[in-house]
């Protein structure tokens, strides 16, 4: 029997097989290594333009931050020139000020001195005038002691009397500070009067005429005109109480004359309280 030689074709076989395999290999291995180095350049280019771009925006920077500390420097120029400008205006109005606050002062001080004085001469003449006062004070005290004893006089000489018509009169007054006198006591009413002879003067709701009058004597005629008749009082003498009775409750009125002249008298009426009053026109 024949053996078989069945080595050398099987040998042959492996070998070429694991040749092919390391060819694959070898390719793969050289186009990952070929990808590799691509990538790393396109990185690398990448990353330079990276940098390049960093780079420029460092120079940038660098000349801003160069500008900016240059405008810095000439803001903070200007600001100290500014503010020693001001300072010195300052220290200028400031002085200024403290000249007009010290005219001002001595101006206050002067004006108050001034008024000072004014008051002080003011308060001596009130002093002088308070001083005047009470010397007129004890004057007027004076008078008025005096005064109370001329009314005093003045009273005792008033007196009561019997009328033409024989009916008792009140008091009596002879001038006019007698009939003060009595209108301040307040018992009649009292009109004072100047009657012009030929005249007829109304007096309260009466009307009075002097008709004829003897100044040497003291003696008068007049008329009375009341209750639209005429009473005619003749040959009367100065200080005698000429009386009449008028009026619805028949009140008794009186005619006192004080003085006689030429062609004139003067007198009063006098009327009880309750008596009309006069219409003012």
């Amino acid at each position: 029997m024949y053996e078989e030689d069945v080595t050398s074709p099987v040998a042959e076989r492996p070998v070429g097989r694991e040749a092919d395999h390391s060819s694959i290999v070898k390719y793969v291995l050289l186009a990952v290594a070929l990808i590799y180095v691509l990538a790393s350049l396109y990185f690398m280019y990448t990353l330079k333009e990276r940098l390049d771009a960093l780079d420029q925006k460092q120079q940038t920077l660098e000349a801003a931050q160069t500008e900016l500390t240059a405008r810095l420097h000439s803001t903070r120029s200007e600001l100290k020139e500014a503010l020693t400008t001001e300072v010195g205006s300052t220290k200028q109005e400031l002085a200024r000020r403290a000249a007009e606050l010290e005219r001002q002062q001595k101006s206050s001080a002067a004006s108050l001195k001034a008024e000072q004085t004014q008051q002080g001469q003011q308060i001596a003449a009130v002093n002088t005038e308070v001083s005047g006062v009470r010397t007129d004070v004890g004057a007027a005290k004076t008078d008025i002691a005096k005064t109370q004893t001329d009314l005093q006089a003045t009273n005792a000489k008033l007196e009561r009397t019997i009328g033409d018509l024989g009916v008792q009169s009140g008091l009596i007054a002879h001038t006019s500070s007698e009939l003060e006198i009595l209108k301040h006591k307040g018992e009649r009413n009292y009109y004072e009067f100047t009657l012009r002879k030929g005249a007829r003067t109304p007096i309260s709701t009466v009307s009075l005429e002097l008709k004829k009058v003897d100044a040497k004597k003291s003696r008068f005629t007049l008329n009375v005109l009341a209750d639209d008749k005429t009473i005619e009082k003749k040959d009367r003498t100065v200080g005698e109480p000429l009386q009449f009775y008028t009026g619805r409750d028949h009140l008794l009125y009186e005619v006192v004359a004080f003085s006689a002249d030429k062609n004139s008298i003067t007198g009063y009426l006098s009327t009880p309280k309750n008596a009309p009053k006069p219409v003012t026109p």
